[in-house]
């Protein structure tokens, strides 16, 4: 936990402000915001105030957590516009729904004849209450993405639509490394870089609130992670 750190990390959520830029809106110097990062002085009460309206964060969390969860496996946090898609999708109830989704959609890519599909996937809370504490059961569905024309298919599901929508999202690396601390750590760093730069998240039936992607590049596994934003 370090008060420094904290504020390192919020201002970099701010869209990359600067020390001069933040040091501008507090009416101090850079060179006291660069001791405030390096825990080598403490702001008054007075500039721990602004801070927290300024980063829409609280006092508890700008002082006593530690906010920064992001490290050298989380890059390029952008605010992007997804072109519409139509896709079709799998949803799955089980210990480990995100595998048995996934497979599924890969057979439907494979009898369609489609060599590279793009499968996105996310979770949903549809379990009991019985489901998810006693038998560690979740839901997560998986959608084979149609890019370009829609082709002819049999698969006994829905083709549906998404429409161009802006999204948050952030690239994680070496995905399959840890997967359950770095990719929801992944999402608090996203949902911290929209708290500060005051985005709001999309809550829409008709939408893909929240989705993610995984893919390879050069022989390292990275997944995208994308949260649906309110114009």
């Amino acid at each position: 936990m370090s008060f420094g750190q904290n504020l390192q990390f919020l201002r970099k959520m701010g869209n990359g402000m600067t020390q001069e830029e933040l040091a501008e809106k507090l009416g101090v110097s850079r060179q006291t915001v660069s001791k405030w990062e390096l825990d080598a002085g403490y702001p008054e009460m007075d500039k721990v105030l602004e801070l927290c309206n300024l980063f829409s964060c609280t006092m508890d969390q700008l002082i006593r957590e530690d906010m920064n969860v992001c490290d050298e496996a989380y890059s390029n946090i952008r605010t992007e516009e997804v072109e519409a898609f139509h896709y079709v999708r799998y949803a799955v109830i089980s210990p480990e729904p995100e595998e048995d989704a996934i497979r599924h959609v890969n057979e439907w890519a494979k009898n369609l004849k489609i060599d590279a599909p793009k499968v996105i996937g996310w979770d949903f809370p549809v379990v009991s209450q019985e489901q998810a504490n006693v038998f560690g059961m979740h839901g997560y569905a998986a959608a084979l993405v149609f890019e370009g024309d829609v082709p002819k298919t049999d698969l006994g599901t829905e083709v549906l639509l998404q429409e161009k929508q802006k999204y948050a999202a952030i690239t994680v690396r070496q995905s399959e490394q840890s997967p359950f601390a770095l990719i929801p750590n992944a999402y608090k760093v996203l949902m911290a870089h929209m708290k500060v730069n005051g985005m709001k998240e999309k809550v829409d039936k008709n939408v893909i609130s929240c989705f993610e992607r995984e893919y390879e590049v050069d022989g390292i596994w990275h997944m995208d992670i994308y949260i649906a934003l309110e114009k």
